[in-house]
Order: structure tokens, then C-alpha cells, then sequence
């Protein structure tokens, strides 16, 4: 277990924590949330031990191991990749590499020979001659196969590395493990290990994540930040969610009923235990739920930006043709012979590891490349809008504050309608003034949706729209492409951005186009799919 005693924090002038008093238990999973800049990160390193509160103190059951989730990719380059993982256990690797200075010693005395045996006899406690094999178990499930194991780090890439530094972090089983962002630079596959290797770990997991199903599917509770203080809610973030919204509504309704208001949170919370009893943290969590009440329903201060895109004019039937799209790059094959058509209404998710064939089909259809041959035709009926996975060129060297920036995309040129729009978006007072060129990730992301809801276009294509984004603004664009009557293409790596939005599913492969009418959950799902891939990717 792990818990905190009056923990506070304050950079500046500003108080990060306030008397943080929270207690994390075996068996479950917390996901830490919060707006940007709440000190999530913050918060795992003052559990971690890395920053020093100015006030309290961070408790660990005696003899428990606690283990984080690196973030320096380059920390450990001049080690081969299993000696990496196994150094997650730094009693184990530290007793593993005084047993090998001393067996190699050529003057070997009485004394080694005593301490060697100490050292073999806390080794086998320590499960050490299972080291390496739990360690490739890992590594392959995260889908670093063997032929890569014994290679410096420094030899692989970047989300190899991210990969590796999250085996270290499992490995040796921990009694507390901290991870932030873990999903990072994953592909499906082994998110989809992680959330099962998760699921059945039975330490205490808190997990940093902008991965709304991954949060869904591996956590018991959330600890929410806000208001400078830490909360713990029973239930996963959707649950969280909702139940947030609903006491935001509440609230907001002064005229009604308490015995209305009790109804309708008493049918929620039944909607939410149904649901909850195919999980695995089942039983724990509709216990908690049965004794929820009102009062327990967190009103948060965070703000979500108003996402909504409404066409100026519906498309016809005809709305895009590709036939036998090829293009190479530097000598690389990356489009060969796509053809598809689209339909009215089809909201398309194109998926796989290849992001540059889906940025490439992009850029071509958006008229930004040109095709070595094929040809596709938009219908005449159509209007497209195009969110680019670079938007440097839309910011970098610009010499224009927000106002004037998004004024060049809007027919209503009056600044209190431009200012009015860019409040929407989170940009308020003095916020609209800022130089387009300075603006943080997410900052520019939002820009660019101001944008393309401006344009009143028919057809959206969006190149990962939710990177950089927050929870609260990937929550917005979920649902505003839900709620959007156009037709959609678009890239993610987000599940439930993906399953939600998307009606058809579309991977190119290095052997062909798959294209399916069936929903993301079903497509991965689907048996016959799945050998039909492994056979493409050979």
C-alpha cells in the first residue's frame, strides 16, 4: 500500500497540492486525472520519491517495491535489451552482477566463496533464475521479438525503447507500479497485452493515460484532481465521466426535485453496475457503487471545449472515387493500386501501423501530392475540410494573434463573433490575443478545429486529430464528429475514439486495401480479418 499524509506542493505563487491525504490499496487500479497542468506527472514523482513535497509525507508498506515508468529513452543505451528489463528489479540485478564479479574473480577465497553462497541464497528468493525468461516473456508480449534481446539499446528505436522501458517497469512483479502515459507509442497489439497483463496483476497500479480505453478497461478507481485536492472515485473514466456531467446538470437545474435528481442518479448508477459485471473488478466496484450517493458525485472545475461541425449543405450520392492510387517515396512503395469509393454517411477510420501511406492518401486527395498514377474524383456536391497531422505551416513565422489568425477562415469578420467563437475553444480574454506562433500543441489543435468547424465543409479528413489533446478536448471531438451528418475520414490511434465514431474500417497493407463496413471492436474481433492481416503483414 501506498499513501500520502498531508502533502502539498507549491511552485511560485501557485499551490499545486493542498493536504493531500489519500491511501492507494492492493488489487486495484487508479487512473490519475486532472486538467492540463493539475500535476498529474507531478504527483507520481512525489510518489515516486524523485520530487520532495514542501509539506507531508509519502507512506510505503515496509518491504514493498515500488517501480515507475522511465522516460529517458536514452538512459540506458550501452545495455542490451534483457539486462535492461531485468534492471527494473535493482536488488536482483545489483545481487546478479556481484555473483558474476565474483564467480569471474581468478583468486576466488574462502570469504567469496561464503558470499557467493549468501548472494545464491537471496538470489532464488528473489525468483532470479526465472529472471531472464520472465523478462523475454515480456518483451515479447510487448511485441519486441527474441532476435532483438540481446542487442544494445541503443541499436533500436524510439518506440522499441518505450517498449523495453515498460518491460522494466513490469518486470519482477512490484508490489506498486507507477506509469505514466504507458500507451505511448504502443501499437493495438500490445496495448492490448498491456490491459491484459494489467487486469490480472493483483498490486497496486496508478496509471497517467490520455487513452480513454485503456482507462476504461484496466481501472477499478479514478483519482481525480482538482481544486488542488485528490479524490477517489469507485469506477472507470466513463463512469467517472457521466457521472460528472449528470452532477453538472444537477446543479445547474435549481428548480428541481431532490427525489427527481436521486432517480435519475439511482438509474444511472443501474446502468453502470450492468455494464460493470462483465469486468473483472466487478464485485469490488458494485460495492462501492451501492453505497453511492449524491453527495459522492464529483462537480469538476474543468472545462470542455464546445467541438461542432454543422455542413453548409448536404453532399450528394457521389462523393469519392479513388481508382489504383500509386506512389512511391525515396524508393519505398507506399500506395499501391488503393481504390475504394465512398459513400454518403460513411464515417471512415483508417487504421494499421502505417502512418505515412494514411498521411500520403491524405495529402493526395487533399490536392497537397501528387499520385504516380490512378486517379481519384471528389462528387460535385462535396465540400472537404482537412485537419493535417503537421500544422506548423499554419503557425510557425505567422505574425498573427489568435483573432486575426482564425478571421482569415471565418465569412463573419467581426471580432466579437471571431472572439466569441475562440471562448468556445477555451480562449478567453486576453488568451485570444496570443501570437499564433507561440501556441502550445493542444493550443494549435484546437486552432485548427475552430478552423475546419468554420468552413461549413461536408467532408472531414483528419490525420490524428486528438494528439496533444487533453482528456477533456479528446472528449469534445468524440463527440462532436459523433454528432457530425457529414461523411468522415480520419486517423487515430485511439480505441474509443475509433469504435465510436467510425462505421467503416479501412487498413492498408503491403498486399492490398482491407476495407470493411463494421465497427472497430468488430474488426478486431473478427477472426477471419485477423489471419487475413497476419497473412498481409508477412
Amino acid at each position: 500500500m501506498i499513501s500520502t499524509t498531508n502533502v502539498s506542493l507549491r511552485y511560485g505563487g501557485r499551490k499545486l497540492f493542498d493536504d493531500v491525504n489519500i491511501k492507494f490499496t492492493p488489487g486495484n487500479c487508479y487512473g490519475l486525472i486532472g486538467a492540463n497542468g493539475a500535476g498529474k506527472s507531478t504527483f507520481l514523482k512525489i510518489l515516486s520519491g524523485e520530487i520532495e513535497p514542501n509539506t507531508g509525507d509519502v507512506s510505503i508498506t515496509p518491504g514493498e517495491r515500488l517501480t515507475v515508468l522511465k522516460q529517458d529513452h536514452f538512459q540506458f543505451d550501452e545495455s542490451e535489451v534483457l539486462e535492461t528489463v531485468i534492471m527494473g528489479h535493482a536488488q536482483l540485478y545489483s545481487i546478479m552482477k556481484e555473483k558474476d564479479a565474483l564467480y569471474a574473480k581468478p583468486d576466488f577465497t574462502n570469504e567469496d566463496g561464503i558470499r557467493a553462497s549468501e548472494l545464491e541464497g537471496v538470489f532464488a528468493e528473489l525468483n532470479g533464475w526465472e529472471a531472464e525468461s520472465e523478462a523475454a516473456t515480456l518483451l515479447t508480449g510487448l511485441g519486441i521479438m527474441e532476435e532483438l534481446h540481446h542487442k544494445k539499446m541503443k541499436e533500436l528505436n524510439g518506440a522499441d525503447k518505450v517498449k523495453i522501458l515498460l518491460a522494466q517497469a513490469l518486470f519482477g512483479h512490484p508490489d506498486i507500479l507507477l506509469l505514466d502515459e504507458p500507451t505511448n507509442h504502443l501499437d493495438i497489439k500490445s496495448i492490448s497485452w498491456l490491459e491484459n497483463f494489467l487486469l490480472d496483476f493483483e498490486s497496486t497500479v496508478i496509471v497517467v493515460s490520455h487513452d480513454r480505453h485503456f482507462l476504461n478497461k484496466v481501472c477499478t478507481h479514478m483519482a481525480d484532481i482538482d481544486f488542488g485536492k485528490i479524490k477517489i472515485y469507485a469506477g472507470n473514466y466513463d463512469f467517472w465521466y457521466q457521472s460528472s456531467q449528470l452532477a453538472l446538470q444537477i446543479m445547474r437545474d435549481k428548480n428541481k426535485k431532490m427525489d427527481e435528481k436521486i432517480k435519475d442518479l439511482q438509474e444511472f448508477v443501474a446502468r453502470f453496475s450492468a455494464n460493470a459485471s462483465k469486468s473483472k473488478q466487478a464485485t469490488s466496484r458494485k460495492k462501492l457503487l451501492d453505497k453511492l450517493t449524491l453527495e459522492d458525485i464529483p462537480v469538476s472545475s474543468r472545462k470542455y471545449p464546445f467541438v461542432g461541425f454543422k455542413p453548409d449543405r448536404e453532399a450528394g450520392n457521389e462523393l469519392l472515387t479513388v481508382e489504383n492510387l500509386c506512389k512511391t517515396i525515396d524508393g519505398q512503395k507506399i500506395l499501391d493500386n488503393v481504390s475504394f469509393r465512398v459513400n454518403k454517411g460513411d464515417k471512415i477510420a483508417l487504421v494499421g501501423p502505417d502512418g505515412i501511406a494514411k498521411t500520403t492518401l491524405f495529402k493526395i486527395l487533399m490536392g497537397e501530392m501528387e499520385a504516380d498514377s490512378g486517379w481519384y474524383k471528389w462528387g460535385v456536391t462535396t465540400s472537404q475540410s482537412y485537419f493535417p497531422k503537421d500544422n506548423s505551416a499554419y503557425f510557425d513565422d505567422v505574425e498573427l494573434n489568435l483573432v486575426d489568425w482564425l478571421r482569415q477562415y471565418s465569412t463573419d469578420q467581426y471580432e466579437t463573433f471571431i472572439r466569441g467563437f475562440l471562448g468556445r475553444m477555451l480562449f478567453s480574454g486576453e488568451e485570444a490575443l496570443k501570437q499564433a506562433k507561440v501556441l502550445s500543441g493542444g493550443e494549435r489543435v484546437r486552432c485548427m478545429l475552430s478552423r475546419m468547424m468554420l468552413s461549413g465543409a461536408n467532408v472531414l479528413l483528419l490525420d490524428e486529430p486528438t494528439n496533444h489533446l487533453d482528456l477533456e478536448s479528446i472528449t469534445a471531438v468524440n463527440e462532436g464528429l459523433i454528432n457530425f451528418t457529414g461523411t468522415i475520414l480520419f486517423v487515430s490511434h485511439d480505441h474509443q475514439f475509433i469504435d465510436t465514431i467510425a462505421n467503416r474500417i479501412m487498413e492498408i497493407t503491403p498486399k492490398g486495401l482491407i476495407d470493411r463496413q463494421m465497427t472497430f471492436d468488430e474488426y478486431l474481433e473478427n477472426e477471419d480479418i485477423q489471419k487475413q492481416l497476419e497473412s498481409m503483414y508477412e
